[in-house]
C-alpha cells in the first residue's frame, strides 16, 4: 500500500476514534455523526497546487482605486475568458470605500486588470461594494436571467460605529455595467454565495451581527425576500478555528454540497486559513478531518499569513481552481495584498473496505 495513503487512512481511524472516545469520556458532549458515505470521498485531504510564481492580480500604482487593498476575487466564464471581479481600495484601513474592479484572462492563472476600473461604485462615496456573488453553473459559466447577470453583494460604510452590512444586488449585460444598488435586502449579510435550484434561491453567508461570527443559510423565491434558517449551519467549534468564521464558499456537485471557509488559524497569531467542509442538504455540514486544506505559504511573502475570500470553479474535466486573496506578514497596512490561484485534481476514488483488491 502506497505509504501516503497509509498515512492518511491512519488519520482518518484516530480522527473518528477520539469522536468516540470524548463521546464515553464527556456524556454530556454532543456525538459527532459519522458522515454520510457519499460525502466520504470529499473529506479526504486536498491537495491544492499553487502554480505560478507570483499573485495573479497585485495592488494598484499609487492613485489607482487598488493601490492599497485588494481582495475577494468572485470568477465566472464568459464567453472563451475568465472574469475576476474584485474589491479595492485606496486610504488607510478605517477610511477604506472598496469599489469593484474588473480582470480578464484566457487561462485563469495571467489576469489583466480592466481599462478602464473600478467598473462599479456603490455612488454615495461611502458605501463599499464587497465580497460579490454571482449566479454561475460549478464551471463557472454564468446562469443569466432575462439575459443579464445577476449579482449580490455585501456593503457597509466602514466609518459608521454600527458596523452594519447589507445585501444589495446588481444586474449587467456585459459584467462591466451594472444597474444601481438595490437594498438592502437582509441585514448582518457578509460574503454571501448563492445558488439556484429550480425556482429556488439559497445562500450561505457570514452573519456579522455580533462574536463570533458563524455562517448562516437562508433562502427565496426570488432571490430578495430572505428567510433566514433559525440557526446556524457552521460556527467557531473545530480545534483550528478561532473567533469566527467567514467567507463560505457553496458549490452543488455530483449531488452534494462543497463549502471551502476561512477562519483565523488558532495555532498560528495573525494569521487565517482556509478549510472545507461537505453536506447532504446545505444544513448539515462535516468538515474535513484535514482542515485547514489551504494555508498560507511563508515561502511565497504576498501570502506568509492571510489566506480567504476565495471563489471556486469546477472544470469539465472533474478538476478544481480556486482564486484567493492574501496578506504578507504584519504591520497590515495593507488589508489583503494580492490575489492568488491554485488547483486540485479533485478526490481520489474510496478504497474498498472488502478487503479485496478487486481481482
Amino acid at each position: 500500500m502506497n505509504v501516503n495513503i497509509a498515512l492518511n487512512l491512519l488519520r482518518r481511524f484516530v480522527f473518528w476514534e477520539l469522536v468516540v472516545v470524548v463521546s464515553l469520556v464527556c456524556p454530556w458532549t454532543a456525538i459527532a455523526e459519522e458522515p454520510p458515505e457519499v460525502l466520504q470521498k470529499w473529506l479526504q485531504p486536498q491537495q491544492w497546487e499553487r502554480d505560478t510564481d507570483g499573485p495573479i492580480l497585485s495592488l494598484g500604482e499609487s492613485g489607482d482605486f487598488d493601490d492599497t487593498h485588494l481582495f475577494a476575487p468572485s470568477v465566472a466564464r464568459l464567453e472563451d475568458e475568465y472574469y475576476l471581479w474584485y474589491s479595492g481600495s485606496t486610504g488607510k484601513v478605517k477610511e477604506r470605500v472598496f469599489h469593484l474592479g474588473l480582470a480578464t484572462s484566457k487561462d485563469g492563472r495571467s489576469f489583466t486588470k480592466s481599462n478602464p476600473n473600478p467598473v462599479y461604485q456603490f455612488g454615495d462615496g461611502k458605501h463599499s461594494i464587497m465580497t460579490t456573488t454571482f449566479l454561475r453553473k460549478n464551471d463557472g459559466t454564468p446562469i443569466k436571467e432575462d439575459g443579464k447577470l445577476r449579482m449580490w453583494f455585501s456593503s457597509t460604510d466602514f466609518t459608521n460605529p454600527s458596523g452594519f452590512h447589507g445585501l444589495y444586488e446588481s444586474f449587467s449585460d456585459d459584467g462591466i455595467h451594472w444597474s444601481d444598488p438595490n437594498g438592502p435586502l437582509l441585514e448582518a449579510v457578509y460574503a454571501p454565495t448563492i445558488l439556484k435550484e429550480g425556482d429556488q434561491y439559497r445562500m450561505w453567508y457570514t452573519d456579522v451581527s455580533a462574536d463570533p461570527w458563524c455562517i448562516r443559510a437562508a433562502e427565496s423565491h426570488d432571490g430578495r425576500a430572505w428567510d433566514v434558517h433559525p440557526k446556524p449551519v457552521l460556527e467557531v467549534s473545530a480545534k483550528w478555528e478561532k473567533s469566527r468564521l467567514f467567507y463560505p464558499c457553496v458549490m452543488q456537485t455530483e449531488g452534494v454540497y462543497l463549502m471551502w471557509y476561512g477562519s483565523y488559524w488558532s495555532d498560528r497569531p495573525q494569521t487565517t486559513a482556509i478549510g472545507m467542509a461537505a453536506s447532504v442538504d446545505g444544513y448539515t455540514w462535516f468538515r474535513n478531518p484535514d482542515n485547514p486544506v489551504l494555508r498560507p505559504d511563508s515561502t511565497r511573502s504576498w501570502e506568509s499569513h492571510y489566506t480567504t475570500s476565495q471563489s471556486v470553479i469546477r472544470d469539465a474535466d472533474g478538476r478544481f481552481r480556486i482564486w484567493y486573496a492574501s496578506r504578507r506578514q504584519p504591520p497590515f497596512v495593507n488589508k489583503y495584498f494580492a490575489i492568488n490561484t491554485a488547483k486540485w485534481s479533485g478526490p481520489e476514488p474510496l478504497k474498498s473496505n472488502s478487503g479485496t483488491d478487486g481481482k
